[in-house]
């Protein structure tokens, strides 16, 4: 995770000029998504800067996690900053998704934004988020994952060696938030520019459970 958070720390100063535009509509669809009634306790992971923190409603805690010091400190940047337009009570810490510092089932929504593609262990991550979402919760990731054509999953295969030198692969499989028997997928849907994003809303299974259940089509 050092490496990760030496790339990311290097993109603070760019980060929004880069990513704010091209990919805010998934965040907006995202913390729609998420249903939120007041008095939730919402966990975003990966928050990097900030950029979905004014989407929160009032009436809900948001616990925003990072592993960059230096993207947590233009979070709190946007946060003090009334122009922004902040409303809900948020909390900024910095930690590794693969090692949340935080009581299980302490969530009602938890939202990976743009983050399981750039992890070492997105098995581990997916079992951390898992644990400290409420029973009756849902996580949702928020990412691009790997094409379905044969045409196109070879170009993310031949282009995903690249990727990692800044800091995430191309060839995420859907199949990454199920595979551990964790997490049924309840619906899918293309977010952002091109659709080239992916939005899943996810429940937590018991951890009793054995056979992942099979995802659905992306609609």
């Amino acid at each position: 995770m050092e490496r990760v958070e030496r790339i990311y720390s290097s993109y603070s100063g760019v980060y929004d000029l880069l990513f704010d535009a091209i990919l805010h509509p998934g965040r907006r669809r995202a913390v729609e998504a998420m249903d939120l009634a007041p008095g939730h306790r919402v966990l975003e992971v990966g928050v990097g800067t900030g950029l979905s923190l004014p989407l929160y409603p009032e009436e809900c805690h948001v616990t925003a996690v990072d592993i960059s010091r230096a993207m947590l400190r233009r979070a709190r940047e946007r946060v003090d900053d009334p122009r922004q337009g902040c409303r809900a009570a948020i909390d900024l810490r910095q930690m590794s998704a693969e090692r949340l510092q935080l009581p299980g089932g302490a969530f009602d929504r938890v939202l990976l934004s743009y983050l399981i593609s750039c992890v070492d262990r997105p098995d581990q991550v997916v079992a951390e988020v898992h644990r400290v979402c409420a029973p009756e919760g849902r996580v949702l990731f928020l990412n691009h994952f790997a094409a379905r054509g044969r045409a196109w999953s070879r170009v993310e295969r031949t282009l995903t060696p690249l990727s990692r030198w800044l800091g995430f692969v191309l060839d995420m499989p859907l199949d990454v938030i199920t595979r551990t028997g964790l997490f049924r997928i309840e619906r899918v849907e293309r977010v952002n520019a091109a659709r080239l994003w992916t939005l899943a809303v996810c429940a937590p299974l018991p951890r009793t459970s054995v056979d992942p259940p099979r995802s659905p089509g992306i609609t």
